[in-house]
């Protein structure tokens, strides 16, 4: 491998060849070996210059690819192992072999052209994502719509998407409703239903009806670019193994270097300087370490190319290593576990409190809050007068002023339920995270909100097991619902009534010395995620602060996603420790057989890169993408759970008017995360801090239920 000192220095990637047999050193390699050949043939016919001749041209031609490079290093004061190879070469032409000089090169060329079409391919599937942005896109400007290049797109611009066609970068929907196809980018096959005000991704497909969509970032910007970006530095992470790889190979060179002159030093001294010194080169070329040079890089780069066309970003060789090695794993509830979609289920009152204005009253705290349990409550209601005075009390609840009235709003353990302590406890007992409701001191109300679980979460956590991982669960909600959910899920080490800083404390009484990964939402579960061997953050997709905080961010919403990225980065760090223990083996098996003649020049490059083209093949099998045994197909869409009793199966109701929720309604609110938020519980009903976001009303469900 040259070092890239000497190489172009360019911005952008090399594009890298198409086929392997334009693959320049296989190309150079092949007109070597024909040179060499034929000049065996001549040779046999006894026309011996000219066949020298031709083994001469045959040996420089293979030399081409290597020797520029490792005399542009030494004069750098680098040397590698093509200053090895360049040694050799030359001393094999010196001693007047030049067959050997020329199978040398021809063999060497071969393994270091393998490895540049092996990297060049990786990098290509992942580059590739990038042509899911469509070569032009129609934009309507002024009331015109007209159609430009996606690097012409500015900020505000409204994009035109139609029915099939991809979105050029990311924009949020004000206009029509469709389903959009993101299975390209977070490597799940279940459309996702969008519609004014949802998302939509750079890549995206559109599945349904046109729809218009407003720029909110330039095409060089999008979430798109950004992991293409995300990834390809990732790719140049070195991990443990390779720089332990490093390591051994960095003063390996010059040992090498050393030890070849020690044996042609005292060769000379005892025996026939010219037979120690042609051992001497073949000792040159048996130790190099051109397999253990790529052994790992190779691996990492493969692996990680294959993690990201699965819709996995994992963040360079160190993380594929730790992930690897991970025994453990913790899981946030909210948002990993369950769907992050809570919804109101049951509403108990005291007399002279009806539902409705208990819900008022709790809308009224929680309307500035961004707490997705904050938002079921306020999207149970049409009416929400904002309290003044408004402050939270973290890990506890919210307070403030409606008019001249104190109200608190919060968990049990905060607000005593007092005559509805026994509703609470059959509500917590049934998986629902309940807030008591009290005004004037004077509990009112008990509000259960249920958050329901993934229905692929028991079938991911069953995986886990399944490839020898211990699950646990951490949450803030209280010791019941997470009880019931932990139950349902299949998981048995649960810890409830968590602060965020309370998860990373207990982060290594779980692990038990062994590594342990947490997997959370990459904002509220901050402490924990930094915490663990490695971070996860699950539904990243278009999420800035979760794709850069995180060492993995799964981009889509199916929780099995997790299971099988752990599968990959387990074969591919066996696939590291295999490529170092044998390259290893062949340069200890070699240096011996060749210091004491057994093995000439000729059988020891053979042998050497034969072993180096093993160990790129034996790579190349990490960028295999391939399902868990016992893995299912993606499960269907799930409806959302509004206003049922508690006890009896969820069904998809409306809290106000008890029409079916539509869809549309149910998709998932956009969640700008806050700092603050680092303070609260995250499955508990609190305050951060203020926004205006609002909900659509039940009007809108209603018009959207009629239409339907």
């Amino acid at each position: 491998m040259s070092d890239a000192c000497c190489g172009p220095e360019t911005g952008e990637p090399e594009a890298g060849p198409e086929r392997l047999w334009q693959v320049r050193e296989l190309q150079l390699a092949a007109i070597a070996a024909v040179l060499l050949i034929i000049g065996w043939l001549i040779g046999r016919t006894g026309y011996h210059p000219f066949a020298v001749a031709l083994e001469l041209i045959a040996a420089g031609t293979a030399a081409y690819t290597f020797v520029p490079d490792a005399l542009c290093n030494l004069r750098h004061g680098h040397i590698n192992v093509g200053t090895l190879m360049t040694i050799a070469a030359i001393g094999a032409v010196a001693l007047g072999q030049f067959p050997e000089a020329a199978l040398l090169g021809i063999l060497f060329s071969i393994a270091e052209g393998l490895e540049h079409y092996a990297v060049t391919r990786t990098r290509r599937g992942l580059r590739a994502l990038l042509t899911l942005v469509p070569p032009t896109v129609s934009v309507i400007r002024g009331g015109t719509e007209f159609t430009v290049a996606p690097d012409e797109l500015a900020l505000g611009d409204v994009m035109v998407l139609r029915p099939g066609e991809r979105a050029a970068t990311d924009g949020t929907i004000t206009t029509g409703r469709t389903s959009l196809d993101l299975s390209a980018i977070t490597g799940e096959s279940v459309p996702v239903e969008a519609g004014p005000g949802s998302d939509v991704h750079a890549g995206a497909i559109n599945g349904g009806g046109a729809v218009e969509v407003e720029v909110t970032a330039l095409a060089a910007d999008s979430s798109l670019a950004r992991i293409v970006h995300i990834v390809e530095e990732a790719q140049e992470r070195k991990g443990a193994g390779q720089r332990l790889a490093d390591r051994v190979a960095k003063p390996l060179v010059p040992a090498i270097m050393i030890l070849a002159a020690v044996i042609a030093g005292f060769g000379a001294l005892f025996g026939d300087p010219m037979l120690w010194l042609e051992r001497a080169l073949v000792v040159l070329v048996a130790a190099s370490p051109c397999a253990l040079a790529i052994a790992v890089p190779l691996t990492v780069v493969a692996a990680i190319g294959a993690a990201s066309r699965q819709g996995a970003l994992v963040k360079g060789g160190a993380a594929v290593e730790a992930l690897g090695r991970i025994k453990v794993i913790a899981l946030d509830k909210t948002g990993t576990l369950t769907g992050n979609k809570p919804q109101v289920v049951e509403v108990v009152t005291v007399d002279g409190e009806t539902e409705v204005d208990a819900l008022q009253t709790a809308a009224a705290l929680e309307v500035r809050s961004e707490h997705p349990l904050a938002q079921a409550i306020v999207s149970a209601t049409s009416e929400v007068a904002p309290a003044s005075d408004v402050t939270a009390v973290a890990g506890h609840g919210i307070e403030g002023q409606l008019g001249d009235v104190a109200v608190r709003l919060g968990k049990p353990s905060w607000v005593p339920p007092g005559p509805l302590a026994v509703d609470v406890t059959r509500m917590q007992a049934a998986g629902a995270t309940v807030v008591v409701l009290e005004r004037a001191g004077v509990v009112r109300a008990a509000i259960a909100v249920r958050d329901e679980l993934r229905p692929e979460a028991p079938e991911s956590i069953r995986l886990l097991r399944q490839i020898g991982v211990d699950v646990a669960m951490l949450t803030g909600d209280n010791k019941l619902t997470a009880d019931a959910l932990a139950e349902e899920a299949g998981i048995t080490t649960v810890h409830s009534e968590l602060l965020p800083e309370d998860k990373a404390r207990l982060l290594p009484e779980l692990s038990g010395g062994r590594p342990i990964a947490m997997v959370g939402d990459g904002v509220n579960d901050a402490p924990a995620l930094a915490t663990a061997d490695i971070g996860i953050a699950m539904g990243a997709m278009g999420t800035d602060v979760a794709i850069e905080t995180a060492d993995v961010a799964l981009m889509g919403e199916d929780l099995r996603h997790l299971p099988q990225v752990l599968s990959y980065a387990r074969r591919a760090r066996r696939i590291m420790v295999q490529n170092i223990g044998f390259s290893m083996l062949i340069i200890a098996s070699l240096i011996p057989l060749a210091a004491f003649g057994v093995l000439g020049l000729a059988a020891v490059v053979f042998v050497h890169e034969m072993a180096e083209v093993l160990v790129i093949l034996n790579a190349i099998r990490a960028a295999r993408t391939r399902p868990l045994p016992g893995l299912t197909a993606a499960p269907a869409p799930t409806s959302a759970v509004h206003h049922v009793d508690i006890g009896a199966p969820p069904a998809p109701v409306d809290a106000c008017c008890a029409l079916p929720i539509a869809p549309e309604v149910t998709s998932r609110p956009e969640r700008r995360r806050q700092p603050v938020l680092l303070t609260q519980a995250d499955d508990e009903c609190s305050c951060c801090a203020p926004d205006s976001d609002t909900e659509l009303d039940m009007n809108q469900a209603q018009e959207q239920e009629q239409h339907r």
